[in-house]
């Protein structure tokens, strides 16, 4: 009885049945598991910076945008979102910014 747990490796695999399929899951899931880091990593600094848009001085919020936008580009550079979306992400980060640090 094929339950889809693979002995050779010790991990669920229900749907590859030849090794290059196999091998195609494991990189697969190498890879989701790295954007994920990445995602989650957009997600901090762009909460970091909308949270410091209003109450930090200009430099600090300044030096937040700079990290994000660094972490974006990096993000678009490894093809882990598209590369119009970083710049939207970037664009909309830098117009909350100046509009809180010009008032």
């Amino acid at each position: 009885m094929y339950n889809g747990f693979n002995n050779l490796n010790k991990e669920w695999n229900p749907l590859a049945n030849h090794r290059s399929a196999e091998k195609r899951a494991r990189q697969n899931e190498k890879r989701r598991l790295r954007n994920k880091a990445v995602k989650t990593r957009i997600k901090h600094v762009t909460k970091n910076v909308r949270s410091s848009s209003g109450e930090a001085s200009k430099e600090a919020a300044l030096a937040k945008l700079n990290t994000a936008q660094s972490v974006i580009d990096k993000a678009a550079k490894k093809g882990v979102i598209h590369k119009k979306t970083a710049a939207r992400k970037i664009s909309r980060l830098s117009k909350l910014i100046n509009a809180f640090t010009i008032i």
